[in-house]
């Protein structure tokens, strides 16, 4: 080919758009990572190093907690500890169990996911959610869509897996966009992850690592699983709402008309799976089964002399609030039971455990991620380096002057990017909140409000980007609709959902907390005072 052809094909090629050259350089970047386990594994080794080569040079920082406060050194310094030497191998080797079975997220949504396996193995969770959406009025359609997605994380992947393709084959059953209908459920599912209407099993998970990071500061400073509850059940129907709008002004509209050419296989036998009779009685009898669990629970807390109330009476610090991890198992456990027993999927005790054991053995990835992400929170404890990176930050942040609640927006675009290349919610926590917690409580705010802030900008990007662990499988199923769809095209189509979401929730969390001075969650503070 001579040289002048080869540049008129040059010319006559469209230079890409600047933000699909940025995504793929973000899903470059993020293939160059490692798995998140190996990266924990690799931040341990790393914080050994570093401990080492500062607390050589004596690295330290002036301690801003008040004098005879628990834990201040003497001298009133911060010291850089190290454990490149004897004694921190002693203390490593020593505690290395002690560290993994007391990490506190890892009882927590153990026990949780028994009692949503057995309401998930059963098929409650799935009729409900089929039930739901296909039982929904055509004008509600899409708000209803969204809202099942967002519900639906409190059974882990059951939104990605039925949810999702559901939606796709009833939005094409209505003669609208399959595409749209998978883009609404998907923006509900994964976009909107952090809110929900119940304390879900990603509640005492990420409450249980901004504790230990709180603890930093505060040693005596517990955050529970109900930390965010208030917030986040009204910003589940702020995103229905939005996600909706998004989907019917934006998304549709450029879809255009669908054409079932652009099918990659036959469309006609697509099944809506309609809930049989069998199905509607035992959701009607497991929703007696929640009025009950409801009524009993509501008995223990809701009198003044409730037996799970506090000592003085109260609510907040309440048996009934530490424990909520237990009735969580017990409001799905229950039910799911019901449900099984009136189904025929779950005959005997025998159903029930093999349902919990196969939750249990799917555990198993996560188990294994607990293990070094425990190590790497122990040891940057031990080290002080999440004291030190937290004062010299505090530090910063009030020499700049960037300590007003205008902090939050900052803050939450910055967990936003860092979630385009670690998808992981609690892997992401796990490595940011020993370093922004103890940092932000210095400024001023409490750990909810800091972990509400964190869980806005883990979801609003989660369907932007290629590191979300279930993105291919939503690619696997919009190919079938549109067999020429690549991963620019499903981005782009997210993409309206993302900056919506970030920009509005955003707004909504700074009204919320700073306008109105309503508190994240029962008890919870919006400001820390040492």
């Amino acid at each position: 080919m001579s040289s002048s052809a080869s540049q008129q094909q040059n010319q006559q090629q469209p230079k890409r758009p600047l933000f699909t050259r940025f995504l793929d350089s973000v899903e470059y970047l993020g293939n160059l990572l490692p798995h998140p386990i190996t990266l924990f594994a690799i931040f341990c080794v790393a914080i050994l190093v570093l401990s080492g080569i500062a607390g050589y040079f004596e690295l330290s920082v002036m301690d801003p907690r008040p004098e005879g406060a628990k834990g201040r050194a003497a001298d009133g310094m911060i010291h850089v500890v190290s454990l490149f030497n004897a004694e921190g191998l002693q203390l490593i080797v020593t505690n290395l169990v002690k560290n993994f079975v007391g990490f506190a997220p890892l009882g927590t949504v153990l026990v949780a996911m028994l009692g949503v396996a057995i309401a998930e193995h059963s098929g409650l969770l799935s009729a409900a959610m089929r039930g739901m959406v296909m039982g929904a009025s055509k004008r509600m359609v899409t708000v209803t869509v969204v809202f099942a997605g967002i519900i639906s994380n409190t059974a882990s992947e059951l939104g990605y897996v039925v949810l999702i393709p559901l939606a796709a084959m009833l939005f094409h059953s209505l003669g609208r966009h399959p595409l749209a209908g998978l883009a609404a459920a998907f923006a509900g599912v994964s976009g909107g992850y952090s809110a929900n209407l119940l304390i879900g099993t990603v509640d005492p998970l990420l409450s249980g690592i901004t504790e230990t990071a709180a603890q930093m500061i505060d040693p005596t400073y517990t955050v529970g699983p109900e930390a965010n509850w208030y917030f986040m059940f009204v910003s589940t129907f702020f995103i229905a709402i939005t996600g909706a709008f998004v989907t019917e002004k934006i998304v549709e509209p450029k879809l255009g008309k669908y054409n079932d050419e652009e099918a990659s296989e036959d469309l006609s036998n697509d099944s809506m799976g309609k809930l049989t009779d069998v199905e509607k009685k035992g959701l009607k009898l497991a929703g007696i089964a929640v009025l009950v669990v409801s009524a009993l629970l509501a008995w223990t807390i809701v009198p003044e002399d409730g037996v799970l109330r506090s000592a003085t009476g109260t609510v907040a610090g309440s048996p009934f609030l530490k424990s909520i991890v237990a009735f969580i198992f017990v409001f799905f456990a229950i039910p799911g039971f019901v449900y099984g027993k009136v189904t025929g999927s779950m005959k005997n005790d025998r159903d029930v455990i093999n349902a919990m054991a196969t939750s249990m053995s799917s555990m198993g990835m996560y188990i294994v991620l607990v293990f070094f992400a425990a190590q790497f929170v122990a040891f940057f404890k031990w080290t002080n380096f999440g004291q030190v990176i937290a004062v010299g930050g505090a530090s910063f942040l009030q020499d700049v002057g960037l300590t007003g609640p205008m902090l939050f927006f900052a803050f939450i675009l910055m967990c936003g990017f860092i979630n385009l290349m670690i998808g992981s919610a609690s892997a992401q926590w796990a490595v940011t909140a020993p370093i922004f917690v103890p940092m932000l409580m210095l400024v001023g705010y409490a750990p909810e409000t800091i972990q509400a802030a964190y869980r806005i900008g883990d979801s609003t990007t989660n369907i932007i980007t290629p590191m979300m662990s279930y993105f291919g499988l939503i690619l696997a199923v919009a190919t079938r609709y549109m067999k020429n769809l690549g991963i620019g095209t499903l981005i782009a189509t997210m993409l309206p959902y993302s900056i919506c979401f970030m920009f509005g929730w955003s707004v909504l969390f700074y009204v919320w907390v700073f306008v109105f001075g309503l508190p994240v969650g029962p008890g919870a503070a919006t400001f820390y005072t040492p």
